[in-house]
């Protein structure tokens, strides 16, 4: 890489690491920085993938205070992140780059149409809950939840563009609990997706340091940057950037 290619790429890592800790989809900017520098697209995917981890987790200790009391939940949820982020590795090197190209942008426009509709959702839920007297699945979203993280953590393992976006959609849908303490808990679950398939990735294909090194360092710091803005983000003001980062990203995926 150039000098310049170099600072794209750690531009590149802090735009991802802030977007991802806000709402998700920071791939969508740091997946054409990387194709522009001459990277293969499976090599830049897995670069990203593991420059991204140090993001997730920078991410995640700046929504501390939000994932008090959530231990059980998301332990329970990051076995789904894990053997979903596993799978989804694994169909990254013997799939063709383009197998996920259709179902993807349909995949993120249903997770909109969730996130939009989800206070109205949530409310329907609840009261069926709550008039059946069942109150676990309120806590941990019920073998439903688990099962939804399990498929989008294939696609996150797979691509990781707005996976965080599908999270939001189907724990807003599944859990009752305020959009901030789930943004918390998806940053959790997207380091771990990432860290799978990036273990994965190490043993199993090819990547480029360089890259690595500077989407690292850039997510990191942008991690910090995205947790201070979006946790003083209105659920209202949150929703509509969902709404809006996940049009632009249904729009790059058709057209890209």
């Amino acid at each position: 890489m150039t000098i310049w290619e170099m600072l794209a790429v750690l531009a590149a890592g802090v735009g991802a690491g802030t977007i991802n800790t806000i709402v998700g989809s920071g791939t969508l900017i740091t997946f054409p920085v990387l194709l522009a520098t001459g990277l293969p697209p499976v090599t830049a995917t897995v670069s990203n993938a593991l420059g991204l981890i140090p993001g997730s987790i920078s991410g995640a200790i700046g929504y501390r205070a939000e994932l008090t009391g959530q231990r059980d939940r998301i332990l329970r949820l990051a076995v789904a992140a894990a053997l979903g982020g596993l799978g989804g590795a694994v169909l990254l090197t013997v799939l063709p780059s383009t197998a996920f190209e259709t179902i993807v942008p349909v995949l993120v426009a249903l997770a909109l149409v969730l996130v939009v509709l989800q206070p109205r959702i949530t409310r329907a839920v609840q009261a069926r809950r709550e008039r059946d007297g069942r109150t676990d699945t309120t806590r941990h979203g019920g073998p439903l939840l688990f099962a939804g993280l399990l498929l989008a953590s294939v696609y996150g393992g797979y691509f990781t563009a707005a996976q965080g976006i599908v999270y939001l959609s189907l724990m807003g849908m599944l859990l009752d609990d305020t959009l901030q303490r789930l943004n918390a808990a998806k940053n959790i679950l997207a380091a771990v997706v990432n860290t799978i398939a990036a273990l994965f990735f190490v043993f199993a294909a090819h990547f480029d340091w360089t890259a690595v090194a500077l989407i690292a360092v850039g997510s990191t710091i942008g991690g910090q940057i995205g947790a201070r803005v979006g946790r003083r983000l209105p659920p209202k003001v949150l929703r509509t950037l969902i709404v809006v980062i996940g049009s632009a990203a249904i729009l790059q995926l058709v057209t890209r």
